[in-house]
């Protein structure tokens, strides 16, 4: 267990290291989510047509936001070797 920071330089390390545990955390419960809704969509109303369009939109958009959240981690990740 960390302990409590007790300079600036401390805190900072301690916000730096919960983000970078807390954005994988988030992609993985988006990825749960996108999920279950493209089964419910696509297997448990599969006889609902309007169910399945709506499945086929989930997908096209939940891999555009996957590529953008990958890319913009990609390039945080970049600037900070970069210049720090």
């Amino acid at each position: 267990m960390q302990k409590t920071p007790t300079s600036f330089k401390g805190l900072v390390e301690f916000v730096v290291d919960f983000i970078n545990i807390l954005i994988p955390a988030l992609f993985g419960v988006l990825f749960l989510y996108i999920i279950w809704r493209i089964i419910d969509a696509w297997i448990l109303h599969a006889d609902d047509d309007s169910k399945r369009e709506e499945g086929r939109r989930l997908v096209i958009t939940a891999v555009l936001v996957f590529v953008l959240m990958v890319s913009t981690w990609g390039i945080i990740a970049m600037i900070k070797q970069t210049l720090f």
